[in-house]
């Protein structure tokens, strides 16, 4: 903690003592929260700004890296063990939103450059400022989906070829389902929830309406993400996603298959108590995995 508050000193107001006596923070606070992703981002990662709009997502930065080296791990096995580093790298994040952490993230980890996308414009100007303030346009590029209910259509340029998609799909089916979802996890934060008639807490995380929930939720989202990546299959070496719910991988399997992939992927994560995992498919196989890259 002494480290994280010489990188942010703004932490300081927020620390709180543990039971066992530790320092820590009130992770039910939302600013709070959004203080320590400055000290982890500008400590760890050499992210000196990094702000976002109150009530946008505030993610969870061990999480969001350890996607980021997953998806390493995976381009490395085609590269004879070595991770691939450098601007050459091309990614594509869906859904870039407005905290912008998968782009920063990976530029500070691997060098890598990455195009984001998202149906959001206020979303969008937040992250341009993350990138602008991070002197990284030159490897970060935003751009806007203007028709909804599409992924990849509307973003990926004919010809254009990227090494990695990546995804955090909003995974409730609706508002109503994301406002107890949020309420469970206060609940496990050790905060009551708000009674009946009075005003919701505000959300650690926070999030807005197409971040955390869609028509169909997590699987119907997935669903749509396989069925748009055939028609792009040749120019992607790599597409995958996060998936909240464990229950929708079958699912998800199935429709690979349904699809052609050649080859899919499921890697777990975890972080503390919290178990997640993703999912790369690819219509490439391993042989011509090793040829794109060095095309």
């Amino acid at each position: 903690m002494a480290r994280l508050v010489a990188a942010n000193p703004a932490l300081q107001a927020h620390l709180v003592r543990t039971p066992a006596g530790s320092q820590s923070i009130d992770f039910s606070d939302p600013q709070a929260v959004r203080e320590l992703n400055r000290a982890l981002l500008a400590s760890d990662y050499g992210i000196g700004h990094w702000d976002i709009p109150d009530g946008y997502l505030c993610p969870p930065v061990p999480g969001r890296v350890d996607y980021l080296h997953g998806l390493a791990d995976l381009l490395a096995d085609d590269a004879g063990g070595v991770i691939p580093r450098g601007p050459a790298v091309r990614v594509l994040d869906i859904g870039v939103g407005a905290n912008c952490i998968y782009p920063l993230l990976g530029q500070a980890e691997y060098g890598w450059s990455f195009v984001g996308s998202d149906i959001d414009a206020d979303a969008l100007l937040s992250a341009s400022a993350n990138v602008l303030a991070n002197g990284l346009e030159a490897l970060i590029e935003l751009r806007q989906q203007h028709a909804r209910g599409s992924l990849f259509s509307g973003v990926v340029q004919a010809q254009e070829r990227f090494h990695l998609t990546l995804c955090n799909p909003p995974f409730h089916a609706s508002a109503k389902e994301a406002a107890q979802g949020s309420q469970r996890k206060l609940r496990n934060l050790g905060s009551a929830p708000a009674s009946r008639g009075s005003k919701a807490p505000a959300l650690n995380f926070g999030g807005q309406a197409n971040e955390l929930w869609c028509t169909g939720g997590e699987a119907s989202f997935l669903r749509r993400m396989v069925k748009e990546s055939v028609a792009i299959g040749q120019q992607v070496l790599w597409f995958s996603s996060l998936v909240a719910k464990r229950e929708h991988l079958p699912d998800l399997h199935k429709q690979l298959a349904k699809a052609g992939a050649a080859e899919v992927r499921e890697v777990a994560m975890a972080q503390g108590s919290k178990q997640s995992r993703f999912v790369a498919w690819s219509f490439h196989s391993a042989a011509a995995r090793k040829a794109w890259r060095q095309d």
